[in-house]
């Protein structure tokens, strides 16, 4: 019986993740960017400006500053998808699957910024009265109150779409493939329920906290780790300058004729097949259009609504055009790709251990491991928020103790059977956050005219 309903599940999982959800994704992501007329990257400066405090003002609602606001929502992007996500679609795909997750993090900054716009735009009151930003509050207080019960549907997806079983089981699988196996350590039930106590203790101190927490602790943690691994993968780079420039090219070229692809060709050919791949997996790594990004971009302290949907496309370019362009140049480079057949986070481990040879995996575990720890952070908030909106602001801590209690599940165990459900609710998120963008989008349009002229 179970392995009847895991099969179901894991069918249910695939089909969501599918074509029509890209197609929503990147077609409606696609109508967005020609809509605004490539309006993200028109003011890219000026949305620099807008993050570094330029037009900060106290006075503002909101919670947090535009640049917590980003490093919250980076904190739950930045992690398992960029670095074993990229991994898994050049070991399937090849090099040319790298160029399609660019063309998915470029539609997705359009997305991102309509997403968050609307965040601000149509921001709703909880059950105390606090203002609060999100696909949830943005649907009713935007589309109306006969629309509610996509909200709700957003909500109760987001409550099962947040849980970390998925990110936490992955990060115990690195922790054991990385740090454990290799120098001796007998891997079993304990060790693992170890590493979940611990991940336990470090986000229940974060996330008991609320947001203000949340925010300041990942403001710190994702720069300095997104620094850390750029100056890894830039010596990965030095030690094997010779190689960069046929890689970078076969990027490109490789986009259209899907010289290495391992999968089975679907409809449109070994390249559609590809496209397909490297969007899938840049819409993964970049959630543009999934709805969790406006649950913190929501709680920015700004009344302009542009600004923060400026500030918010930033977040496919960082995680995407830069962190997995990162990854997949030190896989490409160091030719591991070739020559192993190892997959997701061990490809990439066996690319800064051949760079680096002693200590290369180590500090890739520690990026890992950051990455992964930020996005409990930021997750166990977007569900919290979740449980407010459903059932009142005054039971949202009980999320907390769920979650945590997840975490236990995802180092203990590896359900697939709950993986899958919950990376296929998680995709569920986008129909709603899609369908209400798409039909307020001209709203936003009208106070992007109304925003440009304030500041020309």
């Amino acid at each position: 019986m179970y392995k009847q309903i895991n099969t179901w599940v894991e069918a249910f999982s695939s089909a969501v993740w599918g074509f029509p959800l890209l197609i929503l994704l990147t077609g409606g992501g696609l109508y967005l960017l020609i809509l605004s007329r490539f309006l993200p990257f028109r003011y890219f400066k000026h949305a620099i400006d807008v993050l570094k405090g330029k037009y900060d003002n106290e006075l503002d609602e909101g919670d947090i500053t535009h640049f917590q606001a980003l490093t919250t929502a980076l904190s739950s992007t930045i992690g398992m998808g960029n670095i074993a996500g990229v991994a898994v679609a050049i070991a399937v795909g090849g090099p040319g699957a790298v160029f399609w997750m660019w063309i998915s993090a470029i539609i997705g900054m359009s997305t991102k910024f309509f997403t968050s716009s609307l965040a601000i735009m149509f921001r709703g009151k909880d059950s105390e009265g606090k203002t609060q930003g999100g696909p949830m509050y943005f649907i009713v207080e935007g589309l109306g109150k006969s629309w509610k019960p996509l909200a709700v549907f957003f909500s109760l997806c987001g409550l099962i779409g947040a849980l970390p079983v998925f990110n936490v089981n992955q990060l115990t699988q690195a922790i054991n493939d990385i740090v454990l196996i290799p120098n001796g350590f007998e891997v079993n039930f304990t060790s693992n329920l170890i590493i979940g106590l611990v991940l336990v203790v470090i986000t229940s101190v974060v996330i008991l906290g609320g947001l203000n927490r949340i925010s300041k602790v990942t403001s710190k943690l994702v720069p300095s780790m997104v620094i850390l691994y750029f100056v890894l993968v830039f010596f990965i780079l030095i030690v094997n300058i010779e190689s960069v420039p046929y890689y970078f090219k076969l990027i490109f070229t490789d986009a259209f004729t899907a010289s290495f692809i391992k999968e089975d060709a679907l409809f449109g050919g070994v390249v559609g097949t590809l496209i397909i791949l490297g969007i899938r997996r840049g819409a993964f790594s970049n959630e543009a259009g999934i709805g969790t990004a406006p649950l913190a971009h929501g709680a920015a302290k700004t009344n302009q609504p542009v600004r923060e949907g400026l500030v918010a496309m930033m977040g496919p370019a960082i995680d995407t055009l830069v962190v997995c362009t990162l990854t997949a140049l030190a896989i490409l480079v160091t030719g591991v790709w070739k020559t192993t057949d190892a997959n997701g986070v061990s490809l990439t481990a066996s690319a800064f251990s051949n760079a680096m040879p002693i200590y290369g995996k180590y500090l890739l575990m520690a990026c890992i491991a950051v990455f992964s720890i930020s996005s409990l952070f930021s997750y166990a908030y977007y569900g919290g928020k979740c449980l407010s909106f459903l059932i009142g602001a005054k039971h949202q801590h009980y999320y907390n103790y769920f979650y945590i209690l997840s975490i236990i599940i995802g180092a203990t165990t590896s359900l697939s059977l709950m993986i899958n459900l919950i990376d296929g609710v998680f995709a569920l998120m986008a129909i709603p956050t899609m369908t209400a963008t798409l039909l307020l989008a001209p709203k936003v349009m009208k106070e992007v005219k109304r925003y440009v002229k304030t500041i020309q």
